[in-house]
């Protein structure tokens, strides 16, 4: 069980790409923490509550030692997991230093290559930046965290270079496909992103990204998203407004909110018969579970009229796919 929550979307970047710019009716809205709460008492084996934004650093520490104390005021093994730029962190460390130490916390940052993640409307996040975060995070927190990559068509052809970064680091990347949401409205085809993938294990680099070993694993156990249709039964997601939404991505597009009551079994988007396959020949063919793992993509694929681009690219590296699949 994973809780996402969205406590702010105020972020300090300017992202070109980013998905989450109307999380709630006014931009300053902070979750209220008794709905974090709330939520815990009703789901006290929650494992992990994901913290995502807007950037999470925009908020004070205290809001985050308040959900820890929580949680160990009722003996939770639920631990805390940021993705965040960190770029608050970089300007003023030791804000953050005792929080990012505690051992209930993890860290997760994000980079790319390209000019679509920014600082500012002019100004590019570097990868001189990067390592100058990640440099100051290994110093004062112990560890270099890994990163997510979000890769959009102008980006793609620098797609590899994450991996290689990550590979220099001693990190893992995540090579996440962009969504149409937010400021994105661009068709992204997952053909072109499990070309990278099967290029990242054609060159043995398959441990230094997360969703090449979930194509990897399927062959062997379950996997997660985006290629589990697991947001109805273990996912749900916390707005700044205190909205409920199981799917995180359909969250940033305030699609399919959740009643309070709503129980995991109730499967909002299982039931929802136009998410889970692009066509009928789906159920025929070896690479539905790849193309049909998340509602979302199936979704986005559908609304931009491009199921038949898509199969045609996903055709061209079946053969391929299916002998690790």
């Amino acid at each position: 069980m994973e809780l996402i929550i969205k406590p702010t979307e105020l972020c300090n970047f300017k992202c070109t790409f980013c998905s989450s710019p109307n999380l709630s009716e006014h931009n300053a809205n902070t979750l209220d923490i008794k709905y974090i709460k709330e939520f815990l008492v009703k789901y006290p084996y929650t494992n992990t509550i994901i913290v995502n934004g807007g950037d999470p650093l925009m908020l004070p520490p205290r809001y985050y030692w308040d959900i820890i104390e929580y949680i160990e005021e009722n003996d939770l093994n639920t631990t805390l997991a940021f993705t965040s730029n960190l770029w608050d962190f970089y300007k003023h460390p030791d804000k953050w230093s005792n929080l990012f130490r505690h051992d209930k916390v993890g860290v997760t940052t994000s980079f790319n290559y390209g000019d679509t993640r920014r600082i500012t409307d002019s100004r590019v996040y570097t990868e001189e930046d990067f390592w100058n975060v990640s440099d100051l995070f290994l110093e004062r927190i112990g560890y270099r965290p890994d990163f997510i990559s979000v890769i959009t068509n102008d980006t793609l052809e620098l797609a590899m270079d994450n991996v290689y970064l990550a590979e220099k680091m001693g990190v893992e990347c995540k090579l996440n496909y962009v969504f149409n949401s937010g400021y994105s409205k661009e068709v992204f085809l997952l053909g072109d992103i499990y070309k990278v993938y099967l290029q990242i294990i054609e060159e043995g680099l398959v441990e230094y990204e997360y969703n090449t070993k979930q194509l990897v694993k399927m062959k062997y156990s379950n996997t997660t998203c985006p290629l589990s249709k697991v947001c109805d039964s273990n996912i749900r997601t916390l707005h700044p407004d205190g909205k409920l939404y199981s799917c995180g991505a359909f969250a940033d597009d305030l699609r399919y909110e959740l009643d309070s009551k709503t129980e995991f079994h109730d499967a909002p988007l299982k039931a929802d018969c136009s998410l889970q396959v692009l066509k009928a020949d789906c159920f025929m063919c070896p690479l539905t579970t790849i193309c049909n793992g998340c509602y979302k993509k199936v979704d986005d694929i559908k609304m931009s009229d491009s199921v038949e681009a898509h199969c045609a690219k996903m055709k061209e590296l079946e053969e391929e796919l299916v002998k690790i699949i």
